[in-house]
C-alpha cells in the first residue's frame, strides 16, 4: 500500500506559494502582556512609596499624623505627669526624640505589615534606649513551639541575633501568615503599578509625541510584498523624522503606494486621566485616608474637607495610635513589672474638639452618674484624693 498522501514533493518540484493578508502590513506599534511589579516588601516600598506621590503622601499623612498625637500614660489609679517610661518615650535614643522614633514606627508598619522596637539594656529594669529597626533587615527565628524565639537582623552579608524579649514585634493581621503582617501597600500593589504604568504613558507621550500609533500598508508594484531596502528605508524614515517630542505633530509625508491605517485608541478614548484617578482613590482607600485630603479630583465622599479630616482620624489614625501604644506599652511594662497603659490622648486631638466636646456635655449633665462613673465613661481614671 502506498500512502501518497504523506510522500514529500520531490527536489524539483517548487512548494505551493500561499497568499498572506498579512503580507503587505507593516506592523509599528504591538501590544505586550501585562506586567505587575514584585511583590516582596523592597520592591513595593521602591515603587509604591518612593515611586508613587500617592502612596508616598498617604504613608507620610498617616505617620506623621499618628506620631503627633500626645499619648498618656495610667493604671488603674491614676495618670501620670512624670515616670520612667514616659521619659523614656520622651527621648528614646541620642538620635532620634519621640515624634521621630513613632514617625518611623508607624512607617514601617504601613510599608511592611511589621515593625519592630529594639531595647537596649544596660541593667535591669527599663531599657535606657529604644530604636527602631528596619523591617526589611529583620526575620523572625521561631522556636519548636512555633512562637518566635529570636529575631535575626541581616545587613552587609551579616546577621545579629535578638532574644525575643529585647524586641517588640508590632504586626498588621495577616490571614495566611503566622509571623508576619500585611501590609496596605501589598493591597494597594495593582493600584500602585496601574498608576505608575498611566505616568510613564504619559511621560512617554510627550517623549514620543508623533510616534506613529498604526501601521503602513504597501499597496505598490502589485505584488504585495515590500522590497528589503524599501522596507528598511522607511523605518528609517520614521525613526528619524517622525519620533520624538521635537516632531510632535509633524505630518507625515507618504509615498505612492503607501497607506495609513490607523490602529489603537487615541488618549481620550483610552481616558488615561481617569483611571489614573481611579487608581489613585483605590491607593487612598488601601491605606484608609479620605481622597480629598490628597487633593485627588472628583472626590465627593465627605461634604466638606473638616469632615474627612475627622473621619481620618477617627477611623485610621486613632485605631492605629491605640494598638500601637498598647503594644508597646505591654511590652515595656514587662521590664518595669508594672500594670500600665499608654494610650493617646483623645481631648488633645483638634480634630476632634467637637466630638469631645458633645461628649464630655451629654456625660456631664447625666445627673443619674456618679463622678466615678462619669471619669470612667471618659477614660479617666479615679481620682487619687477620693
Amino acid at each position: 500500500m502506498v500512502f501518497d498522501f504523506l510522500r514529500r514533493g520531490s527536489a524539483g518540484e517548487a512548494p505551493e506559494a500561499k497568499a498572506s493578508a498579512a503580507g503587505p502590513v507593516v506592523a509599528w506599534q504591538t501590544g505586550g502582556r501585562v506586567a505587575w511589579s514584585p511583590r516582596d516588601a523592597v520592591s513595593l516600598t521602591r515603587t509604591g512609596f518612593s515611586g508613587n506621590p500617592v502612596g508616598f503622601r498617604s504613608v507620610k499623612l498617616i505617620a506623621e499624623a499618628a506620631a503627633a498625637l500626645p499619648l498618656v500614660l495610667q493604671d488603674q489609679a491614676q495618670r501620670f505627669d512624670v515616670h520612667p517610661i514616659l521619659s523614656l518615650m520622651r527621648c528614646p535614643n541620642a538620635a532620634q526624640g519621640r515624634a521621630e522614633l513613632m514617625e518611623a514606627l508607624f512607617g514601617q508598619l504601613l510599608l511592611s505589615g511589621n515593625a519592630y522596637v529594639e531595647a537596649v539594656q544596660a541593667e535591669e529594669g527599663l531599657p535606657v534606649e529604644l530604636h527602631v529597626l528596619r523591617s526589611d533587615r529583620m526575620s523572625v527565628v521561631p522556636g519548636a513551639d512555633g512562637w518566635p524565639k529570636a529575631y535575626d537582623y541581616a545587613v552587609g552579608g551579616k546577621k545579629h541575633r535578638f532574644a525575643a524579649e529585647n524586641i517588640c514585634h508590632i504586626k498588621s493581621f495577616h490571614p495566611q501568615d503566622d509571623h508576619y503582617g500585611f501590609s496596605p501597600m501589598q493591597a494597594a500593589a495593582m493600584a500602585i503599578d496601574v498608576h505608575n504604568s498611566a505616568s510613564r504613558w504619559s511621560k512617554s507621550l510627550l517623549d514620543n509625541a508623533a510616534r506613529p500609533s498604526g501601521a503602513l500598508v504597501w499597496k505598490g508594484d502589485g505584488h504585495g510584498v515590500m522590497a528589503e531596502d524599501q522596507f528598511r528605508r522607511l523605518s528609517d524614515e520614521i525613526e528619524q523624522n517622525y519620533r520624538g517630542a521635537r516632531n510632535a505633530g509633524r505630518p507625515m509625508v507618504l509615498e505612492g503606494g503607501l497607506d495609513w491605517k490607523p490602529m489603537g485608541f487615541s488618549p481620550s478614548d483610552m481616558e488615561f486621566q481617569k483611571t489614573k484617578e481611579a487608581a489613585a482613590r483605590e491607593i487612598a482607600l488601601a491605606f484608609g485616608v479620605p481622597p480629598m485630603l490628597l487633593g485627588i479630583q472628583g472626590d465627593a465622599t465627605y461634604s466638606n474637607y473638616q469632615e474627612a479630616n475627622r473621619a481620618f482620624y477617627r477611623l485610621t489614625v486613632l485605631p492605629l495610635v491605640t494598638r500601637v501604644a498598647a503594644a508597646v506599652s505591654e511590652w515595656l511594662a514587662g521590664f518595669s513589672g508594672e500594670d500600665l497603659v499608654l494610650k493617646p490622648d483623645l481631648d488633645q486631638v483638634p480634630a476632634l474638639s467637637a466630638e469631645r466636646d458633645a461628649q464630655w456635655a451629654r456625660v456631664n449633665g447625666a445627673d443619674f452618674l456618679t463622678d466615678a462613673e462619669k471619669r470612667a465613661l471618659l477614660g479617666l481614671p479615679e481620682r487619687a484624693d477620693v
